[in-house]
């Protein structure tokens, strides 16, 4: 009886938490619908007899505030999965899917695996639960790895899209058709940031100006180097100055960073190669060295104790 009540009371858990999470599906909104929210005059109004309502209703207001946390959580959310590479709608869904997947699965096979008679009870509760948990926090650790990546790629990539830019505007071009031309000519060696740019130049197409561009870019990657970038150029189309001159000192700033870093990454494997030394390297060498005059000791204490 104990065992089955064990059993029930898991299996009551992970129900629960499979209709919690299908829950947030249901009520979660997308970053559009957001949008969509703020720009609306329907919306503005009805914020506004929220706010004037709220010392009047105390509860009205908690929810409201509810409702606002709950929406900066999605969009939150929505941001990471857009930094990772994500850009398609449905990638939020899958996201969530894979969650739950990962999160139910592994906990019935820890159930499974008692039932079939592999471990006890008890072991096979205790490895369902933190496989669950594991399985519940990998997806946020693969799209932090994700997007390391992509910052990585674009660091690497950036000052020679500048050097092009540079040159393109010198010939006479502007800088809506230089980002045209440095998603052509960097396709091979920097296919993810040739595919970035011509996507700032469609937006630049639609309307947007050319720093509005570069920082939804920005946007894109949570990179401080693009951010700085797209205030450079939006600083010098806001006073007319010299582009040419401010991205020249950009792309000098961008790669004096990058060969700092270099050499940041250079001075810590000096000390990163301790630990493999010390774990494998010098093991090795005690047991050849050491080992034969061991071996001898023990003989020779063999003989005298014979």
């Amino acid at each position: 009886m104990g065992e089955i009540g064990l059993i029930a009371g898991a299996a009551f858990i992970a129900v629960t938490c499979l209709f919690m999470v299908v829950g947030v599906l249901l009520t979660g909104r997308s970053a559009v619908s957001v949008r969509v929210d703020e720009l609306s005059q329907e919306s503005v109004s009805r914020r506004t007899n929220r706010s004037l309502s709220a010392s009047s209703f105390p509860s009205t207001a908690a929810t409201t505030a509810k409702s606002a946390t709950e929406d900066k959580d999605s969009a939150s959310l929505v941001d990471r999965i857009m930094q990772a590479g994500f850009y398609k709608k449905q990638t939020v869904w899958f996201y969530h899917i894979i969650r739950i997947l990962l999160a139910v699965i592994p906990f019935a096979l820890g159930i499974a695996a008692y039932q079939f008679g592999y471990v006890s009870f008890q072991w096979g509760l205790v490895y369902g639960i933190l496989a669950s948990v594991f399985g519940t926090l990998a997806p946020s650790f693969w799209l932090d790895y994700k997007k390391s990546q992509r910052q990585t790629q674009l660091r690497r990539a950036l000052p020679d899209a500048l050097d092009v830019i540079i040159i393109c505007v010198e010939a006479g071009l502007s800088l809506p058709a230089a980002l045209s031309r440095v998603s052509k000519e960097l396709g091979t060696a920097h296919p993810m940031l040739a595919k970035e740019m011509a996507i700032c130049q469609r937006e630049i197409q639609l309307g947007a100006s050319s720093g509005e561009a570069l920082r939804r870019l920005a946007q894109r990657f949570d990179l401080a180097e693009m951010r700085s970038l797209a205030s450079v150029v939006h600083q010098a189309e806001r006073f007319g100055a010299s582009i040419v001159q401010a991205l020249r000192v950009h792309a000098e700033t961008l790669r004096l960073k990058r060969f700092q870093l270099a050499e940041e990454k250079a001075q810590k494997a000096a000390v990163k190669l301790v630990f493999p030394t010390i774990l494998c390297i010098f093991p090795a060498l005690f047991i050849v060295l050491a080992g034969p005059a061991v071996y001898r000791i023990f003989e020779m204490l063999d003989k005298m104790t014979g």
